[in-house]
């Protein structure tokens, strides 16, 4: 989750008491940012980012939370955090489980790495589905992008793509004359199965990769196809991990 997700949730969130919007930024700032501690200068920031402005003095307000009766916040060393009463509503209300905001961290850090432009319109469906709790839909979607970026890691290296060229008929020689050279090649010529096959054949992934190309692209042809078959989170997390940490991050 991103900061303007949080504020979108909140009904009326613009005017809202600066009370109560420190409140939720430093929820915010505790669990989705991995904080301890905040000040007034991560509050500050927070405004920046969601373009709100404000004449009020938040490091008094920050030091008027601390001091009630019943405090919002407590004051440490190291600046303030919530109190736990405080961070366990915010957590009934907005949170989500721990495994939710790994997996969705996985995909937001992932943009930077993956500079083809096919990958990346892959990568935001897949994030929009996993947000939107879509889990079938963004299986399949992340089985694309790790699909998109293996084809391309064979592509842009003219030694794997001639590897790869060469083992073609050797692992199936009803195409001993098919020659690829570029992206439409593979998905006009070849199975996305085959083209597993031939790059573990020619030595180009190895076995650890191979087999979870090919669970997942099980998976993938499971949930892609009208079925009885529940979709449930744990297999969207693992299908994340497993194509990105271990695919997409590993063909460098």
């Amino acid at each position: 989750m991103v900061l303007s997700d949080l504020a979108n949730q909140v009904p009326g969130f613009d005017k809202l008491p600066l009370r109560e919007r420190i409140k939720l930024i430093g929820w915010f700032l505790h669990t989705h940012e991995g904080k301890e501690h905040f000040h007034s200068d991560h509050i500050r920031a927070c405004y920046k980012t969601l373009h709100l402005a404000t004449t009020e003095n938040i490091g008094q307000c920050l030091m008027r939370m601390a001091s009630y009766n019943k405090p919002d916040l407590v004051r440490e060393k190291q600046g303030f955090k919530l109190t736990r009463p405080v961070r366990n509503q915010f957590d009934a209300k907005y949170g989500v489980h721990h495994s939710v905001v790994a997996v969705d961290k996985i995909l937001t850090d992932l943009p930077a790495k993956v500079p083809s432009v096919e990958e990346r319109a892959f990568l935001q469906e897949a994030l929009t589905c996993y947000r939107s709790k879509a889990y079938r839909a963004c299986i399949v979607m992340v089985w694309n992008l790790a699909y998109a970026h293996l084809v391309d890691w064979i592509l842009k290296d003219p030694q794997r793509l001639a590897d790869f060229n060469a083992t073609i008929p050797k692992r199936y020689p009803s195409f001993k004359t098919l020659q690829v050279t570029k992206y439409d090649d593979f998905r006009d010529e070849l199975k996305e199965s085959k083209v597993i096959d031939i790059a573990s054949s020619a030595g180009l992934i190895n076995d650890d990769i191979y087999k979870i190309l090919k669970a997942k692209l099980d998976r993938r042809n499971i949930v892609a196809h009208p079925s009885t078959v529940v979709v449930v989170q744990h297999q969207a997390d693992d299908t994340i991990s497993e194509l990105v940490n271990n695919v997409v991050l590993e063909l460098t």
